[in-house]
């Protein structure tokens, strides 16, 4: 029986998706990507994966440097997820129009981020047009709960 792809498309897009962004940083600058295929993948240790493009910088760098941020965004945050659609150049202490820190790995840290995690890499799946970044947690940080901002609060798909 073949692959009906209408039905693959619509049912992959049925996984519920948050927004965040991805913070990395090559040998002489740091970026930031909105991601959504995400994970918690373990208690102990801590891990966490990730679906990244083989072909963008956020891959680059983290081949460069095997370490990452997550910043978790909240309901409403839908402008600091669109900032980061597309490849965008770091000014001195902003990225995209956010500020950020460095955190313990390098790693940028959205201030507006309610929470983040910091991750070194651990194990890479290469496969397709994404690879399954796996990272182990050895840094977190929380400003305040929230509510995660979702692919369905945003109207938009990325997925199937």
């Amino acid at each position: 029986m073949p692959l009906d792809e209408s039905a693959k498309k619509t049912a992959l897009r049925m996984i519920p998706y948050g927004l965040f962004v991805l913070g990395t940083c090559g040998q002489e600058q740091v970026n930031a990507s909105t991601v959504n295929w995400v994970s918690q993948a373990s208690f102990r240790p801590p891990l966490v994966m990730v679906g990244v493009k083989t072909d963008s910088r956020a891959y680059q760098h983290l081949k460069e440097r095997p370490v990452f941020s997550l910043n978790f965004l909240e309901s409403g945050q839908k402008d600091v997820a669109f900032a980061f659609f597309k490849t965008v150049e770091p000014e001195e202490e902003t990225i995209g129009g956010y500020r950020f820190q460095r955190g313990e790995t390098g790693a940028p840290i959205l201030e507006v981020a309610p929470a983040w995690v910091e991750c070194r890499v651990t194990d890479v799946i290469e496969r397709g047009d994404h690879a399954v970044v796996v990272g182990e947690v050895v840094a977190a940080g929380l400003r305040r709960e929230a509510q995660p901002l979702t692919m369905a609060e945003c109207g938009v798909t990325y997925g199937g």
